[in-house]
């Protein structure tokens, strides 16, 4: 995740360093940030944000979540891929959201590719299987520490978005894909040391 610098010595709190740099990343990183996803819908809600990152840290993201939530359609795909232009117009002067053409315009394509993915992989229960394939099928640990960071990217996000960008999917780079499986815990980027990499794991191991 593009978040203040992860690297360094263990925090006091033994969290991830990069949640203890405000109360919105640590709530972010302590209810949500890499528990492996269930519903394809929390995916598709990681998606757009990770979509309104871009170019800005996540927390300026976080900070208008339920503006987004309300006003992109409750994060549904199928309202989202009907939005127009004058929808978008619209979006455009609301202060609740990063005001960003390209942005919502992609949101708006990605949800109709969501669609057609969704169509394509045989309904709502082939879309996590989807996912996961790039990871084999399991969450990976890969055992972050201040000797082992998160990269950027990986090979697995890069395939991941090669085949998004493939099937119509548009602002999914490498590093927006790593962000997503970070997120979704499709991998467990807590450091070791963290005690949510153990909750994140059992969780793993419960599915």
């Amino acid at each position: 995740m593009t978040v203040p610098n992860s690297a360094g010595s263990e925090q006091q709190s033994g969290r991830c360093p990069w949640a203890d740099n405000s109360e919105l990343l640590r709530a972010f990183h302590d209810h949500e940030w890499g528990e492996p996803v269930a519903e394809a819908g929390i995916l598709f809600e990681y998606l757009v944000l990770h979509t309104f990152q871009l170019g800005f840290d996540f927390p300026v993201v976080l900070k208008r979540r339920e503006g987004f939530r309300e006003l992109l359609a409750n994060f549904e795909p199928e309202r989202l891929a009907r939005f127009d232009e004058d929808d978008i117009a619209g979006l455009l002067l609301n202060p609740r959201i990063l005001r960003n053409r390209r942005k919502l315009e992609a949101t708006v394509q990605n949800a109709q590719a969501w669609l057609r993915l969704r169509r394509e992989v045989g309904g709502e229960a082939g879309i996590l299987p989807f996912f996961y394939q790039y990871v084999g099928g399991r969450p990976l640990d890969t055992r972050r520490s201040a000797t082992n960071p998160a990269p950027l990217t990986t090979p697995q996000s890069e395939a991941m978005s090669k085949d998004l960008k493939r099937r119509g999917f548009v602002m999914t780079g490498p590093m927006t894909c790593y962000n997503i499986l970070q997120t979704a815990g499709l991998v467990n980027d807590h450091w070791l040391s963290c005690p949510r990499h153990a909750e994140c794991a059992a969780l793993t191991t419960q599915a």
